[in-house]
């Protein structure tokens, strides 16, 4: 579960991890550990790579904290995990993949993925919510990369426009221009999945010509 934190007390635990408090940047670390991941995951589709690369992501962080000028901490952390993601794909030339039953990281089914678990929900809408996961997933990672992040930026984590552009490190414009493009794909794509939609948007989906 993610913790939440003020942004004076966020300033004061950079501060003092920048005079080498590990206690403090690992306060921030749980702060952000699962924003991070979830950037991570939806960008590279396997959880063995997310989480590779969230743990490097907040190495990198520490180690060039001194670099961090202010602003938005959290779009400047995943400036870092989105970076090092684009690094993972460039190498690997990886093609996300979604298994259609996640597995754990010893190649165990799980029936749900801990980042979906909600403890009020029965097993029929856990199964509901782990396939619409899935659809997302398949439709996001039919998007060229750079796309895939900004609609993870904003639609996803809910960054607004202008802590999205920090995160990637372009103008705002190019923030809307690329979310525009995403939105317009995801929506045609998740109309091959209108059964898992939720009702408003499935009723859209039938009257879709």
């Amino acid at each position: 579960m993610q913790i939440r934190t003020s942004n004076m007390d966020e300033a004061l635990l950079i501060e003092r991890a920048l005079q080498g408090d590990l206690e403090a940047f690992n306060d921030l670390v749980l702060v952000y550990q699962d924003m991070v991941y979830h950037q991570a995951y939806r960008i590279l589709g396997e959880s063995d790579a997310a989480e590779d690369a969230t743990q490097e992501a907040f190495i990198s962080a520490f180690r060039k904290l001194d670099s961090f000028r202010g602003g938005s901490f959290r779009a400047w952390l995943l400036r870092i995990v989105t970076n090092r993601c684009y690094d993972d794909l460039r190498y690997h030339k990886r093609r996300p993949v979604t298994a259609l039953q996640p597995e754990d990281r010893y190649g165990e089914e799980v029936e749900s993925p801990r980042w979906l678990t909600d403890p009020v929900e029965g097993p029929e809408d856990r199964l509901l919510r782990s396939q619409l996961n899935e659809a997302i997933q398949h439709c996001l990672q039919d998007l060229p990369p750079v796309f895939r992040a900004v609609a993870v930026l904003v639609d996803v984590q809910g960054l607004d426009y202008a802590e999205a552009a920090e995160a990637i490190g372009k103008p705002v414009g190019t923030v809307k221009s690329r979310l525009s493009r995403a939105r317009v794909r995801l929506r045609d794509c998740l109309q091959g999945f209108w059964e898992l939609l939720p009702d408003a948007f499935r009723l859209k989906a039938e009257r879709t010509p």
